[in-house]
């Protein structure tokens, strides 16, 4: 290894880690000498990331509209009001809001309407308003909370367009060929995302690091509670009973990379690289706000308490996109609470990466490095409805990132 190569990397990221005093720091990451891979798959210097627990700035928890069967697109009729739902759709809402959208309003657009009321102001929602005004109607968005407020901000918002979007045994049995169309016609949308001020939708690559071959059981970890047994029937009791659909779409996305030995700048033997598409909340969520404004579109401050009351809108054509909160206002037996907490680390411009080590995940975005704790896969907040903070899940995870990047070697005096 050629010790001018990791110094010079080193210290080209030197404001980053912070060379002052007598300290020696954690090295930044940076590529090896890797002369048997190619220049362009060669990993670039990655700059630390500054994973310390008093640098949690903000916890945010959200309830996933995780529906069993699927996200409900039906149509029906509540007194002389069309009513097309576009809801459930579990940890995938950020990833298929355009194709389910697109599908609702094709369904909307047959009654020739000149105006369309939306139900809800997340991304389903808005993006259901936009494309409704593309299609040329005049349009209505009637919510209780705007875009900022919603659940929808809280959420991962990663490419992640079959994360429980279904049960298995419960979804019907075309589901997969309407989920890959909603995926690709989102995937086709996004592209129109990228590349604009404030990137709002853009790319990273991910780093998978594991202290075991990957394929190999990785041992349980005792510092984890074991997940409590499902308490109703039906519930799901393995990661295989949620419906996996991405093979549909493996065109898409790069393949994962195994990393070289002499091409891995991380403290951890296996390492795999792929590419990941995600969301910048604050200014996807601007952009698409002011895209409704200026097309003429409408905010109504308004909540629901019975479906009957959708009646009585001035709009007969009626988008329904009120994600969980469907579950008591629509009384929708197949929806079920699924929580998700993601932890914020003052963000590092820096730092533009993703990385998942130990059943932690992180992702550094514009406003801020989230952290999220991963044990138990898709099982982790089944039918919990507690939105409370759990602040030691959020540092548990941190610590994790911590101290991973206590082993890199400090940089010489």
């Amino acid at each position: 290894m050629d010790r001018r190569y990791l110094l010079k990397n080193s210290l080209a990221l030197g404001g980053l880690v912070g060379l002052g005093g007598c300290a020696t720091p954690p090295r930044a990451p940076a590529a090896k000498a890797a002369p048997n891979v190619p220049i362009e798959d060669r990993v670039p210097p990655l700059a630390p990331i500054r994973a310390h627990t008093d640098r949690l700035f903000d916890i945010k928890v959200c309830i996933r509209p995780f529906r069993t069967k699927g996200p409900n697109l039906d149509v029906e009729q509540i007194g002389d009001a069309m009513v097309l739902h576009n809801y459930g759709h579990g940890g995938s809402g950020w990833s298929l809001s355009w194709g389910s959208a697109n599908m609702a309003v094709q369904k909307a657009m047959s009654a020739s309407p000149k105006q369309i009321a939306v139900i809800g102001c997340g991304i389903i929602g808005l993006t259901s308003a936009i494309t409704a005004q593309r299609a040329g109607a005049q349009v209505t968005i009637y919510a209780r909370e705007l875009l900022p407020r919603t659940r929808s901000v809280r959420a991962n918002g990663s490419w992640t367009p079959d994360s429980r979007i279904s049960l298995a045994a419960e979804a019907p049995a075309n589901f997969g060929a309407t989920w890959e169309e909603m995926a690709r016609m989102s995937w086709k949308t996004l592209r129109s995302y990228l590349g604009l001020p404030g990137n709002p939708v853009t790319f990273t690559d991910h780093y998978r690091l594991s202290d075991t071959p990957f394929g190999q059981p990785v041992p349980p970890d005792p510092s984890i509670p074991p997940l409590p047994p499902p308490t109703w029937a039906g519930a799901p009791t393995q990661e295989s009973d949620f419906g996996t659909y991405a093979d549909r779409i493996g065109d898409l996305t790069p393949k994962s990379q195994v990393l070289t030995d002499d091409n891995n700048p991380f403290p951890v033997k296996h390492v795999s690289r792929t590419t990941q598409m995600f969301f910048n909340f604050t200014e996807y969520g601007q952009l698409l706000m002011s895209n409704f404004y200026a097309a003429g579109g409408k905010i109504v401050m308004r909540d629901f308490h019975t479906p009957g009351e959708l009646a009585d809108l001035p709009e007969k054509v009626i988008i329904n996109c009120p994600g969980y909160a469907a579950h008591d206002w629509w009384k929708d037996k197949a929806m079920v609470p699924v929580r998700g907490q993601t932890g914020w680390l003052i963000p590092q411009p820096e730092v533009n990466y993703a990385m998942t080590y130990r059943n932690v995940q992180i992702l550094s975005k514009s406003d801020g490095i989230m952290v999220i704790a991963l044990e138990h896969g898709d099982l982790k907040g089944y039918n919990d409805s507690d939105e409370s903070v759990r602040r030691a899940e959020s540092e548990r995870a941190v610590r994790v990132i911590e101290e991973l990047y206590s082993r890199f070697p400090s940089v010489p005096a």
